[in-house]
């Protein structure tokens, strides 16, 4: 969902601009998610610092050493915070590596098992293993169809947004499909959030982008924010020895949303 193209020196102002103002309308999404978070107790995890690249060039890592969150005590005891400058944080288990990128759409934050090639850290080729992924994709200009795309699957209500977007693509009406992957399993917090599960070996929402099936099944959540409308979208596929770790790392991050909803 995120084009990289390298952009000139005069360009970089604009990019950064940008960038400010999709995380902005954080405080323009809907309330009401994750009751469950304000429940559990805050606890200091890891704080994992992660670089970044794309148009401008890339962006220096930002300077934390812990994060309190949300979280059942268990489940803290295995996963850290991982974040870097250009895409909301996400927890995901101790030890993995983390890279993001931003570009003309939005940004996306990989989190995984294995280090990410120093000399070619943009890992755009397919994902076949597991990973944690958010990816922050704007409403308008070169995110408008991949936001159409999800829409037209998960978001009735918003269908609205889809015509519209066809009306300014007319190749987009043969890429468009309306209602849920057959497989995917669906629980709607509201009009604008939805949890998902894609089933192992199958098509869905948490395959939408890079990360390709295999034997595990991919959860995640679908939120759309502000009335452009932007869209979240968080892929989690773990090895099967830690199952219990996604529901917590969903959680997260609509409890963050929700946070910055009531700010």
């Amino acid at each position: 969902m995120v084009q990289l193209r390298h952009l000139r020196t005069g360009q970089r102002s604009a990019a950064f601009m940008a960038l400010a103002l999709w995380f902005s309308s954080l405080a323009q999404s809907q309330t009401g998610l994750a009751k469950q978070d304000r429940e559990l107790p805050g606890l200091r995890v890891p704080f994992v610092s992660c670089r970044s690249d794309g148009q401008a060039g890339p962006v220096e890592a930002p300077k934390e050493v812990e994060k309190v969150i949300r979280i059942d005590p268990s489940a803290g005891q295995k996963l850290a915070y991982y974040e870097s400058s250009v895409a909301p944080g996400v927890l995901a288990p101790r030890g993995w590596s983390c890279f993001g990128a931003y570009g003309s759409g939005g940004s996306v934050f990989f989190v995984r098992p294995e280090p990410f090639d120093e000399n070619n850290p943009f890992p755009l080729s397919d994902i076949t293993g597991p990973v944690v992924m958010i990816e922050s994709t704007w409403g308008e200009g070169s995110g408008t169809i991949p936001v159409a795309q999800v829409i037209a699957r998960v978001f009735p209500k918003r269908r609205a947004f889809v015509q519209g977007a066809i009306a300014g693509f007319d190749f987009l009406a043969s890429e468009i499909t309306y209602g849920p992957y057959p497989t995917d399993k669906l629980i709607y917090r509201s009009d604008d959030i939805v949890e998902y599960v894609t089933p192992a070996n199958s098509t869905g929402l948490g395959t939408t982008n890079r990360v390709k099936p295999n034997n595990e099944s991919i959860e995640g959540v679908a939120i759309l924010q502000g009335a452009t409308p932007d869209l979240l979208l968080l892929t989690v596929r773990l090895p099967p020895d830690m199952p219990e770790l996604e529901s917590q790392i969903i959680q997260q991050v609509e409890g963050e949303v929700s946070r910055q909803t009531s700010r």
